[in-house]
């Protein structure tokens, strides 16, 4: 699964550009009806039961069934109180791994911070690339889980995979294409915290496609919610599994869905962002 790599939106692998402001909402366009080469990509999605970018891909049933994820409830059943939402104005981290921001403070706003930033980062196109796909994991997963997902990663990201994306055995666009894969997280809430280990729901908008003037893939949303099971390991939060489902979805908008020339030039001039409690 995949999405962004940035200038103001470095493309390197999984860099982007760590601005701590709160995105303003916006309309979702309508799109295009989905084609059958997003059924093969989600059937991938599925088995592997990986990370963003693919699951993206999963368009097709939208009925959010599953019940892994978190309910954004808290361990009570309750609704969250109003400082799950609440911006803070804490700096989230200093540091960075792999141009990732890493090193999140052990606390429930900690944890936080860190699940919205990993499924940015596990959102983006760097995920379509070997070394992109491998740094990522690497830095985010405890080791175990690391070791175990690089080989199914190379498994899922075949070249097959990534031609029916439009994408080459490299992982890249077509001259004068645009591969497009990234992951807006919309808020995240705790339903169970401990001093060692976390689990967060983050409510994100992916986008996904590939944006062209021959593209037959063009780019469109989807509303998911994904949810990790993180653990204090060598003095930061990691991800020890992870599981997700469609939605909570608003209703679209009226905007009139833009070209594939404005969303290009938008995936060009607009970065990422470093999400923060």
């Amino acid at each position: 699964m995949s999405p962004a790599d940035e200038p103001g939106h470095d493309t390197s692998a999984g860099g982007y550009t760590s601005t701590r402001t709160h995105l303003p909402e916006t309309g979702t366009p309508r799109r295009p009806a989905r084609s059958s080469s997003r059924s093969l990509v989600t059937v991938v999605a599925v088995v592997v039961v990986l990370i963003a970018a693919i699951a993206f891909a999963n368009r097709g049933n939208g009925d959010g069934s599953n019940t892994t994820a978190g309910n954004g409830s808290g361990a009570s059943g309750t609704k969250p109180q109003a400082e799950s939402t609440a911006a803070t104005g804490t700096k989230p981290v200093d540091g960075k791994t792999s141009g990732i921001p890493t090193g999140y403070a052990q606390s429930r706003q900690g944890v936080q911070s860190a699940a919205a930033n990993y499924a940015v980062a596990l959102g983006s196109t760097a995920m379509f690339k070997k070394a992109g796909r491998d740094a990522l994991v690497n830095a985010l997963y405890t080791p175990a889980e690391a070791a175990r997902l690089v080989p199914e990663l190379d498994k899922a990201y075949s070249t097959d995979f990534l031609a029916r994306a439009g994408l080459d055995a490299n992982g890249d666009a077509p001259q004068g294409s645009t591969f497009v894969s990234r992951t807006v997280p919309i808020g995240t809430t705790v339903s169970a915290y401990a001093d060692t280990t976390a689990t967060v729901a983050v409510w994100y908008m992916g986008l996904i496609g590939m944006s062209g003037t021959n593209s037959t893939d063009p780019v469109s949303s989807s509303w998911s919610t994904w949810t990790f099971q993180l653990q204090w390991t060598d003095g930061d939060w990691k991800v020890a599994s992870q599981s997700q489902t469609s939605g909570p979805a608003p209703v679209p908008g009226d905007n009139k869905a833009a070209s594939s020339d404005e969303i290009s030039k938008a995936i060009e001039e607009y970065g990422g962002f470093t999400y923060a409690r």
